[in-house]
């Protein structure tokens, strides 16, 4: 895949016996970003910085240790991998763009990678986590953390369903302005918000145990040699520090956090394929929202849903949906792909049959 995609190095883990090297034909440095971006995403990038110089954070925007990303933590992201959405890359020649169809194009496997894949099937796949709700328990987190919030500022939160939805999935500004009423101010709704952020770092650290089954479905998979991402917004540092807690930093081969600069879910995903080195079609993304299902089709990824936050109704869209991880095992990933082929979801190319010249009738041809 010459100088189509790169990547940081240092934004991996640490390999573990049973993962897998990176590439030596891929480049070293990638650049990915939205090749459009409003100017409104522009100025609420830039708001924290007011936020943080406000509440004497250090000089690298970090808070007690964290960084103070509340828009990062509590807001309604997008799905991405819309028509026309990519990465961009430069090159010598000039820009690049990287979308779903290139990098299923240029990841293509290998004479020597086709062969082991035979032999071993399970290899070829990467599993890649999606960490809230599906490595971590972040909604407990999120709910506790507007607890406390609420608490010292001597208000109440309605326990109505409604509400608890939208403390989980909607952004902070909206909770804070329409749902809440507890600021009107933008001073007054960026320190909530600050504080908010903080509470739930404060929370994270002391989080020792992963989701039920989770620990148990990744000692199966590691046993088959399947490489394993995972995916959030959160800053690099808080994820690892975290995954060793719940000892289970070994497990996974890239991370993809806050650092990357990913714009959308889709955004992710793709980018822990490429850390993976496997082509999205031959990925499978655990997710407990639908719209990580949506977007892990985006990139024709297959998805499993776990049944918990959200009713297995509203998860009718994924290739899998299971209450636990303890319902899984290895042959479930070789059943998604085997009635697909495996050439499933790749690019085809259209043959057009050509009509053979027609000969001229000679003296020669009928003699």
């Amino acid at each position: 895949m010459e100088n189509a995609v790169s990547f940081r190095s240092s934004s991996l883990l640490p390999l573990t016996p049973t993962s897998f090297p990176i590439p030596s034909h891929l480049p070293t440095e990638l650049r990915f970003s939205r090749l459009k971006r409003s100017s409104s995403e522009e100025r609420r990038r830039d708001k924290p910085l007011r936020i943080r110089k406000a509440f004497g954070s250090d000089e690298n925007g970090q808070f007690d240790g964290f960084p103070n990303i509340p828009n990062k933590i509590f807001m309604e992201e997008v799905i991405g991998a819309e028509y026309g959405e990519g990465f961009e890359t430069f090159r010598p020649e000039g820009p690049l763009k990287i979308d779903v169809d290139f990098l299923n194009d240029r990841m293509q496997e290998g004479f020597l990678q086709r062969i082991r894949y035979a032999m071993k099937p399970d290899e070829a796949y990467g599993l890649i986590f999606s960490w809230d709700n599906v490595v971590a328990d972040t909604r407990g987190l999120k709910l506790h953390a507007w607890g406390q919030l609420a608490s010292e500022e001597g208000k109440e939160i309605p326990g109505d369903d409604n509400v608890q939805r939208f403390l989980l999935y909607a952004g902070a500004d909206h909770v804070l302005r329409k749902v809440l009423l507890w600021g009107k101010a933008e001073d007054d709704v960026d320190r909530l918000k600050s504080r908010l952020s903080q509470l739930y770092y404060e929370n994270l650290l002391k989080l020792s145990e992963p989701v039920e089954g989770v620990k148990e479905w990744l000692d199966a998979v590691a046993t088959s040699n399947i490489p394993c991402a995972v995916v959030s917004s959160l800053d690099r540092k808080s994820m690892v520090d975290t995954l060793e807690q719940m000892g289970l930093k070994n497990y996974f081969q890239a991370i993809v956090s806050e650092e990357d600069g990913m714009d959308s879910i889709a955004h992710r995903f793709l980018s822990a394929a490429v850390k993976l080195d496997r082509k999205p079609s031959k990925c499978v993304v655990f997710e407990d929202d639908p719209r990580g299902i949506t977007a892990a089709h985006n990139c024709t990824m297959m998805a499993v849903a776990l049944i918990g936050a959200h009713p297995a109704y509203n998860l009718g869209q994924a290739d899998l949906a299971v209450g636990s991880f303890n319902e899984l095992s290895v042959i479930n990933l070789r059943r998604l792909f085997a009635h697909k082929g495996s050439t499933f979801m790749d690019l085809q190319k259209q043959v057009i049959e050509k009509t053979p010249r027609r000969r001229k009738l000679t003296t020669d041809t009928i003699f």
